[in-house]
């Protein structure tokens, strides 16, 4: 989380009942870390060159710009209602949606955004705004998806990498924060099965590859508990599929946190295989933890 004190958390809004439970997470979020919250509207018209005022003749309050006034002040509404006595502001932005709220980052304590807005494409499991978001964000980005389940532990991600390091932080934060467990998972694959269809080695002793796996684990989380008092912490190490272990366990939980990039991606990339996995797949709202926080 930027540090600080008045960073705002920030909330994208379209007009979608996406962004409608985006913003309702989000003053959540906000009023549990004491911040201020933003509701931002990218305000893509000017780009293109469209009238923005009422046709003539046409009744007053039309227009574009005043129909996006209206949504924001629309998510203002439903953010105060959502956490009374939050301080809730509204502003609209000229630009795309996502160049937008990736402006807005490296100021943000978080940003927050649902996971299809307006116009998304009915077979598109996550719309490409929270992905572009999630990429290139200089905080951590929270996406709003799945199911609400508020007394269910927080998930995160370990692989050893920085960014997972960075995301366990995030994550240990948070599960103090709400009281609840933080369930840490590492997924891991026999040696030599990381090609497509994941051949098996011929031999290979299962109990003592666990107890390995799981060594490691232990190792990358040394002094969690110790740095993040009250923190009950809980390890797995589960052979798997990344993607589809994370996937799976974040059916019991009521958030899940992952590095931008993992352990062995391909330098360059700006969103990991395994985040890109849980933007798409995760049962529960996902942060993908790029930046500072």
């Amino acid at each position: 989380m930027n540090s600080a004190n008045n960073a705002a958390v920030v909330v994208g809004v379209d007009g979608s009942e996406s962004a409608l439970r985006a913003v309702r997470l989000a003053a959540t979020e906000a009023a549990r870390r004491h911040r201020p919250l933003r509701v931002v509207h990218g305000f893509i018209w000017p780009l293109l060159h469209v009238p923005l005022s009422p046709a003539p003749g046409a009744p007053p309050g039309g227009g574009l710009r005043h129909r996006a006034e209206e949504l924001v002040e629309a998510a203002v509404r439903e953010a105060e209602a959502t956490a009374p006595g939050l301080s809730v502001s509204g502003e609209i932005i000229d630009g795309e949606a996502a160049a937008v709220l990736v402006g807005e980052s490296p100021t943000a304590a978080l940003i927050v955004l649902g996971d299809r807005g307006l116009g998304g494409f009915a077979a598109l499991v996550v719309g490409s705004v929270a992905v572009q978001v999630a990429a290139y964000a200089d905080c951590p980005v929270l996406v709003a998806r799945g199911a609400q389940r508020p007394d269910e532990p927080v998930l995160v991600a370990v692989d050893g990498s920085d960014a997972s390091r960075q995301a366990t932080e995030f994550a240990a934060e948070t599960a103090v924060s709400l009281n609840v467990p933080l369930v840490a998972v590492h997924a891991y694959r026999h040696p030599g099965s990381s090609a497509p269809g994941d051949m098996q080695p011929l031999v290979y002793d299962e109990a003592k590859l666990h107890a390995e796996q799981e060594r490691m684990l232990a190792g990358w989380l040394t002094g969690l508990t110790e740095s993040h008092r009250g923190l009950r912490l809980t390890c797995r190490a589960v052979h798997g599929r990344p993607g589809t272990v994370l996937a799976e366990a974040s059916g019991s939980a009521q958030l899940a946190v992952v590095g931008g990039r993992g352990r062995g991606e391909v330098t360059g990339l700006l969103l990991g295989s395994v985040s890109q996995s849980m933007l798409h797949h995760a049962q529960c709202p996902v942060v993908v933890v790029r930046g500072p926080h």
